[in-house]
């Protein structure tokens, strides 16, 4: 005699493994305080996360089209800046757009993209832009003020981004 077997129960397909996840909190608004967040960003990205930068703050000029090609590097109180000097001499005239030209020699001959390059890069790999609401309304920008495809998001929604990052990092 012989005994049926059951078949035994199908099932579910598993679900594809969920991407990692890195929310940054970009709040500086300087040429050297742009480039880690994108860098951060852009690599995650390339690595199949997720990601997703709130732009805060001064940070805010990264994503504005008439400041996000013009941030400059302080040479005052920037003792880790591209020219050394006393702050005395940080303050003279010029000393601003010359450690600016500085930072963007090294960057040029360490063959790194460009800020917009950048910004663009990181749109093109799926980089989430969240413009902080609360500092528009306070800085009196508006969302046609910012670069195309940003999302404009309170902390609250940044919050809910980030809850289930596997990384956050603030820079």
């Amino acid at each position: 005699m012989t005994m049926a077997v059951n078949p035994a129960p199908e099932s579910a397909p598993e679900a594809p493994p969920r991407r990692k996840r890195l929310a940054l909190v970009a709040s500086k608004g300087t040429l050297d305080q742009a480039y880690p967040p994108l860098i951060l960003a852009t690599t995650a990205a390339s690595l199949g996360w997720e990601v997703g930068i709130y732009f805060t703050f001064y940070g805010l000029d990264i994503l504005h089209q008439d400041r996000f090609e013009k941030l400059r590097v302080a040479s005052l109180a920037n003792p880790a800046g591209p020219i050394r000097i006393p702050n005395l001499l940080g303050a003279v005239p010029g000393a601003t757009a010359a450690a600016t030209k500085v930072m963007k020699g090294w960057m040029e001959k360490s063959q790194m993209p460009s800020l917009p390059d950048f910004v663009e890069m990181a749109q093109g790999l799926g980089v989430t832009f969240f413009a902080c609401a609360t500092t528009m309304g306070v800085m009196g920008v508006e969302d046609t003020d910012l670069i195309a495809g940003c999302d404009i998001a309170g902390a609250a929604a940044f919050l809910d981004f980030a809850a289930d990052s596997d990384v956050q990092l603030f820079v």
